[in-house]
């Protein structure tokens, strides 16, 4: 048997996931899970993984169009969007702190409001309850609806209608039937974290199976005979130390994941580096998200972007929007000290700032036609 070695792991990793552009259902069908977080820098987390998989795709067309798609907003092994199906297999959702007869009150008087109203925003929850603030988690004070609201989303009594402005604007959720069998729809679950973000170290796979409890907090006791299962059923190797593992029927070492000639600016939580255990065994360096680190204390700036040249990510780039609101400026960096001397390098890298530059672009709305 071939011995499969890392620079093979490295281009199917990179392969697997950047995929030939598609149409949005279909990409984040393949993808199984999109995470979502609210920093523009120069565009959300969301927006900067779609455009990569996506023919065409600009800044803002999840948000515009998620109403019309079968997917929705909630928590799986961290926040964001995903098919309906797979949204089916985490509910209902029982939550490990149960609430109190007070505040099961108040969340069935805030659910007949929406089921009266269809879509509400939280100022109008909070306009007719008045609830008051309470304390969020990052310590401040934050509208005790909004609270309420969230916490009933995550339960399953709402779901996310769409969004106004980045709000998130609440509808009553048809409730589901328990899963027939919670071992086969946790090994469901297992196998769309693999595919997302194969090939996995063992103990990336580990730490996330461990965040279902997130998004399936009902069967934490589960998770480690889901994880041992996993184990005997996902192909594997030992490669330079770590054990490998990846969905069955892939082939790592295939002569198709050669790289091409393309550089690529990826978001912080792009599944090609979400995993930085793996992002340092594949490219040797350390990648570290840094928006919540203090200024003076940043090495690669507040929202650096992987930088990735062919199959190798070789430094990281801050991009912003000039005063034109058209012109990208870009501040890059890399682990060599300079940037690659291969040709096409140069060609590529303005070729992807271009496409960045035409991402972030709004689209324009089509002129209402005359009466004839």
């Amino acid at each position: 048997m071939k011995v499969l070695t890392l620079d093979e792991l490295r281009r199917y990793a990179v392969a697997r996931s950047l995929f030939q552009p598609t149409t949005l259902p279909k990409a984040i069908a393949r993808l199984g899970f999109v995470q979502a977080d609210p920093i523009r820098a120069p565009a959300r987390a969301q927006d900067l993984t779609l455009r990569h998989r996506v023919l065409g795709y600009r800044a803002g067309d999840l948000e515009a169009r998620y109403p019309r798609l079968a997917i929705e907003e909630d928590y799986f092994v961290n926040y964001g969007f995903l098919p309906r199906q797979t949204h089916a297999l985490m509910h209902p959702r029982t939550p490990r702190t149960s609430w109190p007869q007070a505040r099961r009150a108040q969340a069935q008087a805030v659910l007949d409001f929406v089921r009266e109203h269809g879509v509400v925003h939280p100022r109008q929850v909070d306009a007719h309850f008045a609830h008051g603030t309470a304390k969020n988690w990052f310590g401040g004070n934050s509208k005790a609806s909004t609270q309420l609201l969230d916490g009933m989303h995550y339960r399953g009594l709402l779901r996310i209608a769409r969004r106004e402005g980045g709000v998130r604007l609440y509808a009553p959720r048809e409730p589901h039937p328990p899963a027939p069998d919670p071992a086969t729809a946790l090994d469901a679950l297992v196998d769309l974290v693999v595919g997302k973000y194969a090939p996995l170290p063992e103990r990336s796979l580990s730490e996330l199976v461990g965040h279902l409890r997130y998004g399936a907090p009902q069967w934490a006791d589960g998770r480690p005979a889901a994880l041992a299962r996993a184990k005997l059923r996902l192909p594997s190797a030992r490669v330079e130390g770590l054990t490998w593992y990846w969905p069955a029927g892939d082939e790592p070492a295939s002569g198709r994941h050669a790289p091409r000639d393309r550089v690529r600016l990826l978001a912080p939580f792009d599944p090609v580096v979400w995993d930085r255990r793996r992002f340092e065994a594949l490219w040797g360096w350390a990648y570290r998200f840094e928006a919540y680190t203090p200024a003076a204390k940043r090495v690669r700036g507040y929202y650096a972007l992987p930088l990735l040249w062919r199959d190798r990510v070789i430094g990281w780039g801050n991009l912003a929007l000039a005063n034109d609101r058209r012109t990208v400026q870009a501040e890059l960096g890399y682990v060599g000290g300079t940037p690659p001397r291969e040709r096409g390098f140069r060609a590529a890298l303005d070729d992807e700032l271009a496409q960045v530059e035409a991402f972030l672009q709004p689209r324009v709305a089509a002129a209402p036609r005359r009466a004839t």
